[in-house]
């Protein structure tokens, strides 16, 4: 079994696409852990609706390229529409950005996903669940990636994630 973390996003419908995921992914594999969900801007469109973001640890046996496949069928379940605009606003996202130590490069997937270096709503919730992490291939701890990125504009929603964690990692509906 290898340790996998896959971001979470959405911006239609958030509140309930992310839980809709969160609950699909435990069929996926062994879900340990999520960050907090954090409610952050669009990537440059101020116009769209804000997202909630946030990383799920999963427990898995599946390769990588599987794993993605099984992440992307959970996205067509909730509905993801995609289109040529990679930015447009989505039902949910799903990446696979950390599989165990592995650091790869194909077509279809970079491990561990680039965007974490920059990206607040990706480097954060990574920590958060694995604050001693070295991302593969880069040798940088995600602690002081974490560190060097702004969090003002995330705003962490602790009782939707209270209530995620109850209800996706406990069995517990509340």
């Amino acid at each position: 079994m290898v340790r996998a973390f896959v971001a979470v996003g959405s911006n239609i419908d958030a509140a309930a696409n992310v839980r809709h995921a969160v609950l699909r992914l435990r069929r996926l594999a062994r879900l340990k852990a999520i960050s907090t969900v954090y409610l952050t801007a669009a990537l440059g469109r101020l116009h769209e609706s804000p997202y909630y973001n946030c990383v799920a640890e999963l427990e898995t046996d599946q390769p990588p390229l599987a794993l993605k496949q099984g992440l992307h069928r959970i996205e067509d379940a909730l509905g993801r529409q995609r289109v040529a605009d990679k930015f447009a606003a989505r039902t949910i996202d799903l990446d696979l950005i950390v599989y165990d130590e592995l650091a790869m490069e194909t077509a279809g997937l970079r491990l561990p996903d680039p965007d974490i270096m920059d990206r607040p709503f990706l480097a954060i919730p990574l920590w958060e669940l694995a604050p001693d992490l070295i991302l593969p291939g880069r040798n940088m701890a995600i602690a002081a990636i974490a560190a060097r990125l702004r969090a003002e504009m995330m705003k962490p929603l602790e009782g939707y994630t209270a209530h995620l964690r109850r209800e996706a990692i406990h069995g517990a509906e509340s």
